[in-house]
């Protein structure tokens, strides 16, 4: 023991020391550039007014399911909201999980075998990779968003195979080429899957029902902790798969299912965001003013995310200091995160940034990028 929480003591004091130790971080009195509440909703009282109508009609909803949703643990309601987002998406079947990472470990961790493989853009959210580390499957890395490189994968992979990759990346907030990456999975009989976390919402359903892509795509993933505003995620597909992973996926069958308001509040965000369509529009008009201040990005100009490289890490470190002295919050990604070499700040854009703010950071960015 005492060997333990000595090596746990040099790891945290390894990570004090160049500045990248994690700590939970709760709310602050600044501007907010770094959480992923891209169109406002966690914050928007009319859209809180609809939650608590909600709530208030059907107290009981609160409270948990208590069990599996494959004993007694699935109501009639949750199932419905299922049915609904299902139908909002162009699928054939959805399954509500309580987050992203649950509906990653749950598709992955059980749609292949021993002798299988799946392969994974390198930029992929962690969570795929864990959802792969249950799996018996090969895992194998291609070059992000390189078509040349998948192939050259995709020529080497043995067995049944999966290509996985997100719409909208999370790190450098570019978009996956969806329709050459699936041509070229068909051509080698391999199956795709989708992580839409951080584009739908922002993106309407997302960029696979955007471009008309459900029936192409072997599963979706979508996400409610972001632009939804509240938290879980949903599992989009045939009706076949998502049967096979209620028999077969471990981290869906040995949980809890979820309570009936927790599905009833997703469902009242996919209304809100319908009524106010105003806001994704808000947000492209301030992705705008941002693309005005002539910062260097690689990110897509209509993604909210926007990697802001420096020319080191004490550059980056000095940067964000200055800008949370002057109320700016913004937050820099290191390692294991990203890449060694890959550190930047991972600026979000969101409805309520004003256009005053927008020059702010810009300013200060400029400054420190020269």
């Amino acid at each position: 023991m005492e060997s333990l929480v000595s090596s746990w003591t040099k790891e945290l004091d390894g990570r004090a020391a160049t500045a990248t130790l994690r700590q939970q971080q709760g709310t602050r009195n600044k501007v907010d550039f770094c959480s992923n509440d891209y169109l406002g909703l966690a914050r928007n009282d009319a859209f809180q007014a609809r939650l608590l109508a909600v709530a208030q009609q059907e107290p009981a909803a609160l409270t948990g399911a208590s069990g599996s949703r494959i004993i007694r643990g699935h109501a009639d309601a949750v199932a419905e909201v299922e049915q609904h987002i299902a139908y909002t998406h162009g699928n054939a079947s959805a399954l509500l999980v309580g987050s992203g990472y649950l509906a990653n470990l749950a598709l992955f961790s059980c749609l292949l075998k021993r002798g299988d493989s799946i392969l994974l853009d390198e930029k992929i959210h962690r969570s795929v990779h864990d959802g792969c580390k249950l799996s018996m499957a090969t895992k194998w890395k291609f070059r992000h968003n390189d078509l040349t490189h998948l192939e050259s994968c995709l020529r080497k992979a043995k067995g049944r195979v999966l290509v996985a990759v997100e719409s909208l990346y999370s790190m450098d907030g570019d978009f996956a080429p969806l329709e050459d990456i699936i041509t070229l999975a068909n051509r080698y009989g391999a199956a795709v899957i989708v992580d839409e976390a951080h584009a739908a919402g922002v993106f309407g359903c997302g960029v696979v029902h955007q471009k008309g892509l459900q029936e192409q795509v072997l599963a979706t993933v979508v996400t409610y902790g972001k632009a939804f505003g509240l938290a879980g995620a949903a599992i989009l597909g045939s009706k076949l798969l998502t049967d096979y992973l209620l028999n077969f996926s471990a981290p869906l069958i040995y949980t809890t299912g979820l309570p009936i308001y927790h599905a009833t509040a997703i469902r009242t965000a996919y209304g809100f965001l319908a009524d106010n369509p105003s806001l994704a529009l808000s947000l492209q008009n301030l992705l705008a003013r941002f693309a005005q201040q002539g910062m260097k990005t690689t990110s897509a100009a209509v993604s909210p995310i926007q990697s802001v490289r420096f020319s080191d890490s004490t550059c980056l470190l000095a940067a964000t200091a200055v800008m949370q002295q002057n109320g700016l919050d913004v937050y820099p990604i290191f390692p294991p995160t990203v890449a060694v070499g890959a550190e930047r700040l991972r600026i979000c854009m969101h409805t309520f940034n004003t256009p005053s703010e927008i020059d702010l950071l810009g300013k200060y960015i400029r400054a420190w990028q020269q």
